[in-house]
């Protein structure tokens, strides 16, 4: 098979140095295996500039929807209620997790484009006694949105209330101080920013708020104050845990600090995706997020106006010369994605923007 670099938002290109350590194969009793476990909790504790003392991680296997399930079916009580903050198809997936569960919840919908007002969610939780708990996603990879969850969050903890953050594709490429800014659970996974494989979520939980989901989960397997209790004790995992994907993870954490953890990582993102945008402007390709939101993870472009080609002759053109690119995912428009995160360096978007604009110039003269 031809090789190709992925311009995703995760599961992404990895080191060779992280699919080496796959090639081994550990027991899931050894001592040293769930030694590892550890450390990884340790590590993210420390990502995530949070304590021992009041924060606490679990390792969820499958992917990062796992994790958000997990926490959502866990964390919010049969006599609770769910605030869910959505502008973006993985805001409303949390909705369709309440729904499937029986989760009490009631959902705040903002445009695609903008970001969730905090004085909006203040209004809805005055409005609403009833409400608990209050989820939102921090990079929308819909669109390729930053949301402001420092202003919210303010807002929800102002009023008492538990704050989910789903950080799945900006924990580690953006630097997410958990403790100071009080959130209760973070979720992300293995296979985004700290640059792993796909095969396990983690949540970074607060310690009050994680007691308090014991006995309350609506899923055997997904039950997180049970996987953490297992867990806790000597790193071992309840149900078969993913192996070959814990091994590769540890390797991506120490590559991570090699770098020169988040600060390096996320300069490095940043910089990739903002010379993709200032290119593929000067060949005419706008974004559907403005300059101050877009993320540094994905970035939505229009199709030119005058476009004579659909996304798969794109898509086959570009993958042929060595990247793969995602399709859109906003519904009202024209769009297609490009994900710079991973083991993208200023060569590859280089090459990438060569490669649309030989691609765009064929197709006008065509």
């Amino acid at each position: 098979m031809k090789k190709y670099k992925l311009l995703t938002p995760g599961p992404l290109t990895t080191t060779d140095t992280v699919k080496k350590e796959m090639l081994f194969d550990h027991c899931t009793w050894d001592d040293d295996y769930k030694k590892i476990t550890q450390e990884i909790r340790n590590g993210l504790l420390e990502l995530a500039h949070a304590n021992k003392e009041d924060y606490t991680v679990i390792l969820m296997q499958g992917s990062g929807t796992f994790g958000v399930e997990s926490v959502l079916t866990s964390a919010v009580g049969k006599n609770d209620k769910l605030l869910i903050v959505a502008n973006g198809a993985y805001g409303e997936q949390m909705e369709d997790i309440a729904k499937h569960a029986g989760i009490s919840y009631c959902i705040y919908h903002q445009d695609y484009d903008k970001v969730p007002d905090a004085e909006e969610v203040k209004r809805i939780l005055e409005e609403d006694n009833a409400i608990t708990h209050v989820s939102m996603v921090h990079s929308e990879t819909t669109s390729g949105i930053l949301n402001d969850i420092e202003s919210v969050i303010k807002v929800v903890k102002g009023k008492n209330k538990t704050m989910i953050i789903d950080a799945m594709s900006s924990f580690a490429g953006v630097d997410i101080p958990v403790q100071d800014l009080g959130i209760d659970f973070l979720i992300s996974s293995a296979n985004k920013c700290i640059q792993g494989v796909p095969g396990f979520a983690f949540i970074i939980a607060k310690m009050e708020a994680l007691k308090k989901t014991k006995g309350q989960a609506r899923s055997l397997a997904l039950d997180l104050y049970d996987q953490w209790e297992t867990m806790k004790k000597d790193g071992k995992w309840r149900f078969t845990s993913p192996t070959h994907t814990v091994l590769a993870f540890a390797q991506a954490m120490k590559e991570l600090e090699e770098e020169g953890g988040i600060a390096a990582r996320s300069k490095r993102y940043y910089q990739n995706n903002r010379e993709i945008i200032r290119k593929f402007k000067e060949m005419g390709l706008k974004t559907y997020i403005d300059e101050e939101h877009q993320g540094p993870i994905i970035t939505t472009f229009y199709f030119p106006e005058d476009a004579n080609f659909d996304f798969k002759e794109m898509y086959a053109y570009i993958k042929d010369r060595g990247y793969a690119i995602y399709p859109g995912k906003v519904t009202e428009a024209e769009t297609f994605r490009i994900g710079n995160i991973g083991e993208i360096y200023h060569e590859d978007v280089e090459a990438l923007c060569n490669i649309m604009k030989e691609f765009l110039e064929e197709k006008k003269h065509g």
